[in-house]
């Protein structure tokens, strides 16, 4: 599944419409009006919590609610095991956080305990001790004295390993490594690979295992860690019913039975079967055949996305994290946006890409928007605002795939959005009054040409092996990339306005000033002083900026202004720009059909990692006075059956809680299947 992730406070105004209600009621908080919904709620360092609504979900009937009332179940029932994949001692360190909080009956009203809480809510925020988007460990502000202090008065015992891995700023300090000169295993702290385990251990089981099967298709890796045994051999602990976070797996598998027998229809039944028997056996024979089933499931109202999907939290792009997304369909903007899917073939024939890598036929694209009816894992409580699943190319190849926006969380977005940002960044009033009247329909249309078209692009040359192999850990953000440029081609295509999405060309320019402002400098408000860019989706759009502008500076296509201390950059030719954009797109679909590793190391390595510290600085101080949060994450909808007097559900009704706390200790009491230690 690749995601379209949400980085900037933008407004999708076009989507708002879809929030309104006809049938208002006091008592039902899914029917207050928007201007009386609460939708932010706290924030806390860099982070802010919002809610979103799902407005549909009072539509549906009771079989559709029970699917996604036991579909969010099985979710949450696997909370733990991101926690776990992301740091060994994630668990651990959570569950101490979480006994001081509910234990500690002294002093809160002091810096210090406002600290251990704000620490706590962020391990919460990333699933763990380290950043979720710069992967950099997370410093308490308080002292290891005053922890040990609440340790003894709640009776909680950490080792002094696990507080070195607390406290100590040189102890597992990365959880994801992405530069190349050192060893991207023994320098990343997420939890796939046993200590001990080296990079060139991992590329040469990996590479034996696909050695020794014939079917080389098969994602080797993605359900499993890697580990020594006792004989000193590497083997791989499968994540399955029986096998490690076998007890979570056990719940998860026990809610998605309940979810067949309220199934749409068959093809949705049988999917979700296939899904049962994956996690059961851990057979990744299984993982595809349910994949297949998955996309061709296209009937009905619900559809979820459910088990060890994206690969970014591994630096060698093998293992999969784990994650849940449950959508309900919004078939008045999906209606609206069909034409992109009816039209995914003449966007491949009419690519800028070499005619070898072109598909001769795309089959089975859809897009659809959609209301998020729940999130957990990799996807909670930060989220994507667009997904397109399956990952694997030649599952798309053969049989499609699915693409969709998150519509209520783009709405949720929308309704906590100012402009001073992106005025802030403007280079001229022109592109600033182009933003206040395309700004929300280029960014939704972006999306989703980056979901249906980018991703569903394109094809690998016979012979050539997966890019998580051939381009290692470049092969994300190149996907990214991919699917991003595809987007920013065919925005400015005359064929948009032909086919009824946008009412001009404008569209299209707005989305290219927003585009560039946001690689060269918005995004650097997320960057450490002295750092580099490590996450994969903020290389891409560096890496895009940096390259337009560098190979536009001839012919003047985009400028550089200071003006009054301030630094802007201005688009002047669009339509050279995006030949720019064709150009870059054509050479990194080779990179990716040819598996070409020096290529997509130079690429990236020169344009998308390196920071201008001081162009930082000033983006830092800018961005200061504007008292924006940097990060959004979500408060999940909750849900419960109602019954009648003799036990039968006759109702599933949703709150919407308001606290970000109570909802985790909720959680923790609740979905806790996992030791400390797995």
């Amino acid at each position: 599944m690749k995601k379209y992730l949400i980085l900037l406070f933008i407004g999708f105004s076009s989507l708002l419409h879809n929030c309104k209600n006809n049938n208002k009621s006091p008592e039902n908080q899914a029917y207050e009006p928007d201007s009386l919904f609460q939708w932010k709620t706290e924030a806390f360092a860099d982070a802010q919590v919002l809610r979103y609504r799902v407005k549909n979900f009072d539509k549906l009937s009771l079989n559709q609610k029970l699917l996604v009332y036991y579909l969010t179940q099985a979710g949450l029932s696997g909370r733990d095991i991101y926690y776990d994949q992301n740091y060994k001692y994630n668990l651990t360190i959570r569950r101490a956080l979480e006994k001081i909080l509910t234990g500690y009956k002294g002093d809160k009203s002091t810096e210090d305990w406002k600290n251990f809480m704000t620490y706590t809510k962020l391990v919460w925020f990333q699933n763990g001790i380290h950043h979720h988007y710069s992967s950099d460990k997370i410093l308490p502000n308080f002292t290891l004295d005053y922890f040990k202090v609440l340790m003894k008065e709640t009776n909680t015992n950490l080792s002094d390993e696990i507080l070195s891995a607390i406290f100590d700023p040189k102890v597992d300090n990365k959880k994801v490594n992405l530069d190349p000169s050192k060893d991207l295993i023994t320098s990343s702290a997420v939890n796939f690979y046993d200590r001990g385990i080296k990079e060139s251990e991992v590329d040469a089981f990996y590479k034996s295992l696909k050695n020794n099967t014939k079917d080389s298709l098969i994602a080797y890796g993605l359900n499993s860690k890697l580990a020594i045994g006792k004989d000193g051999k590497l083997y791989e602990k499968i994540w399955k019913k029986d096998g490690m976070y076998g007890p979570a797996i056990k719940q998860i598998i026990m809610w998605l039975e309940k979810a067949v027998g309220v199934a749409e229809n068959q093809k949705q039944a049988d999917a979700l079967k296939l899904l049962i028997e994956y996690y059961t056996t851990g057979d990744l024979k299984k993982w595809d055949e349910y994949n297949i089933a998955w996309t061709q499931a296209k009937e009905g109202d619900i559809d979820y996305l459910n088990s060890f999907i994206e690969v970014y939290n591994d630096p060698k792009g093998f293992k999969g994290s784990y994650e849940n997304i449950v959508e309900i369909t919004d078939f008045e903007s999906s209606k609206h946006m069909q034409v992109l899917s009816d039209n995914a073939q003449w966007f491949e024939d009419n690519s800028t890409i070499l005619p070898q890598h072109k598909k001769k036929k795309i089959i089975g694209v859809s897009y659809k928007v959609v209301d998020v009816a729940g999130e957990v894992g990799d996807a909670s409580p930060y989220t994507p605002i667009g997904v397109n699943a399956p990952n694997s190319d030649w599952i798309k190849e053969l049989y499609g795939s699915k693409s969709v926006s998150l519509g209520n969380i783009i709405t949720a977005y929308a309704m906590t959005s100012g402009k001073g940002f992106y005025k802030e960044f403007s280079p001229n009033p022109e592109a600033t009054a182009r933003n206040n009247k395309y700004g929300a329909l280029c960014e939704e249309l972006h999306t989703a040409l980056h979901e249906v078209i980018g991703h569903a692009s394109g094809q690998i040359e016979p012979g050539v092996k997966d890019p998580a192999v051939t381009l290692k850990s470049y092969s994300s953000t190149l996907e990214e990339a991919r699917a991003d440029i595809v987007g920013l081609y065919f925005i400015m295509d005359k064929k948009l306005v032909d086919i009824g999405l946008i009412p001009s060309i404008e569209v299209g320019k707005a989305q290219y000033d927003s585009y560039i402002a946001n690689g060269l400098m918005k995004q650097l408000r997320r960057i450490e002083p002295g750092k580099d860019i490590e996450e994969s989706h903020m290389r891409n759009r560096q890496m895009i900026a940096a390259y337009a502008f560098e190979q536009g500076k001839k012919d003047n296509v985009i400028s550089k202004i200071v003006r009054n201390g301030k630094t802007y950059f201005q688009v002047n030719d669009y339509d050279k720009l995006r030949t720019i954009f064709g150009n870059l797109l054509r050479e990194i679909q080779r990179i990716k059909s040819q598996g070409d590793y020096n290529a997509a190391s130079q690429l990236v390595e020169t344009y998308g990692v390196k920071v201008d510290q001081k162009l930082l600085a000033e983006v830092k101080e800018r961005v200061a006075k504007l008292n924006i949060p940097q990060y959004n994450g979500f408060i999940q909808p909750e849900y419960s059956p109602v019954t009648d007097k003799d036990g039968k559900i006759i109702d599933v009704k949703i709150e919407y809680p308001k606290d970000f706390t109570e909802q985790m200790l909720r959680y923790a009491a609740k979905y806790s299947y996992l030791p400390d230690m797995n």
